[in-house]
């Protein structure tokens, strides 16, 4: 399946937009020519998952991902870093593109087998902090879910309750002085949350596509650019912030079109706007911190919703215990609702969250997370050893219950157990 699938020509003009906002700082640097620091690290990770149920439109109950990540930095002057990273992947569920071209926007159905994960510079002088290039920019205080974190589309085609962040490409630039700092985000062209595949177990479909050919038509993604801005205040004892956001959803509405004649449902992904107004805070009390976030989302898309989407946690170390609990929630403002939409963040809302971490040595740790709705609940438990200084084993087990129609219910059949080898260097 390589519909919508971004070719290597049409991404070069996006490398070179990245290219030349890199180059601006850069010239001058390589003129001065002093003294330069060089960092790198990196691992190869090679992951198993285990599937004990088939899932409707799934078979395979055991997958294998291999990942190689390399990350480097560069430090020209004290005021000036250039930082990078590249991923290269492979799996046995075709979940990762086996064509060997470089990804540079991540708008491809499956994972590119070869990408540029990062690749910005920093220039740092006095109370400002700019980044430009593919980066990572992440807001909010919360941390299982964080409603205000606009700028941070997620990988969820391997696992919707296992996902990690894409980079986007953006001009950030950070103002700090004293206890306040203004963070102000643009980015040119937009990046979106990637989705799992209509043939895959966590693409649920519901009863009545059974005997229908179900065609995926790729996306249409918008055009235009992306802007937000974030206002944030340190006092004694607790913080806030306000955020601004205006662009796009970075998950995806939609549109069906059947066809009769050959018994066939062609759909395609498109992306509704998005205005978001947010605000944040966490206090520290005497035993536990306390923090709150929220988010409301206005959009001017036909067939999309407004919502109100809020978090209420309560955080609290214990020696070497971290104890994580609250309450994420989601109110409907206005807009149907509308079954053909894939919506994680909001699938976790109307549910009571929790993780608790144990680091038992400097070799040892357990994690485990849950969330628990009224018709649905998942947990995961994890277990970390280090072996060496180089290797990591980590193996889990992740459990989903609930009805079909709930969001983490629909997901029954997917519980799994995973173990994942490392080797850093």
């Amino acid at each position: 399946m390589t519909g919508g699938v971004t070719e290597w020509p049409a991404a070069r003009p996006r490398l070179a937009v990245v290219t030349l906002l890199l180059a601006s700082p850069w010239t001058p640097l390589l003129a001065q020519g002093p003294a330069t620091a060089f960092e790198q690290r990196g691992f190869i990770e090679n992951r198993g998952l285990a599937f004990p149920w088939d899932a409707r439109n799934d078979s395979a109950n055991v997958m294998d991902q291999a990942l190689f990540r390399w990350e480097g930095s560069y430090r020209a002057a004290p005021w000036f870093k250039l930082s990078g990273s590249l991923d290269a992947r492979a799996d046995t569920h075709r979940q990762t593109d086996r064509d060997a071209r470089v990804s540079v926007d991540d708008r491809q159905m499956q994972r590119p087998a070869l990408a540029l994960r990062q690749l910005s510079a920093t220039l740092h002088k006095g109370m400002v902090t700019a980044e430009i290039g593919r980066q990572f920019i992440r807001w909010g205080k919360t941390d299982i879910l964080t409603p205000t974190d606009r700028f941070a589309p997620k990988d969820y085609l391997g696992s919707v309750v296992d996902s990690d962040f894409l980079g986007v490409t953006a001009a950030r630039v950070t103002v700090t002085k004293g206890g306040d700092s203004v963070d102000l985000v643009w980015q040119p062209w937009f990046t979106p949350s990637r989705t799992p595949l209509l043939n895959q177990r966590w693409t649920v479909l519901p009863p009545e596509a059974n005997g229908i050919r179900i065609i995926d038509a790729g996306a249409r993604y918008p055009g235009g650019s992306q802007f937000g801005a974030r206002w944030n205040h340190i006092a004694s004892g607790f913080e806030y912030s306000l955020s601004y956001f205006r662009g796009y959803h970075s998950l995806p509405l939609f549109d069906g079109r059947f066809d009769p004649a050959a018994f066939t449902i062609r759909t395609q992904r498109f992306y509704p706007t998005l205005e978001m107004y947010g605000a944040d805070a966490a206090v520290q009390l005497p035993w536990v911190t306390i923090k709150g976030e929220s988010g409301y989302f206005k959009t001017t898309t036909p067939g999309a919703q407004e919502y109100l989407l809020y978090v209420i946690q309560v955080e609290r170390q214990v020696k070497e215990w971290s104890l994580v609990g609250g309450y994420a929630g989601n109110v409907l403002t206005n807009g149907p609702e509308n079954p053909a939409q894939f919506a994680p963040d909001r699938g976790f809302a109307r549910s009571f969250v929790g993780r608790a971490a144990l680091t038992i040595d400097v070799n040892r740790s357990v994690a485990v997370e849950t969330a628990i709705r009224a018709n649905g609940s998942f947990a995961r438990f994890e277990y970390s050893q280090a072996i060496g200084l180089h290797w990591r084993v980590t193996p889990g087990v992740a459990w989903l219950r609930g009805a079909a129609g709930d969001f983490l219910g629909q997901y029954r059949r997917n519980s799994y157990a995973s173990l994942a080898v490392r080797y850093s260097f």
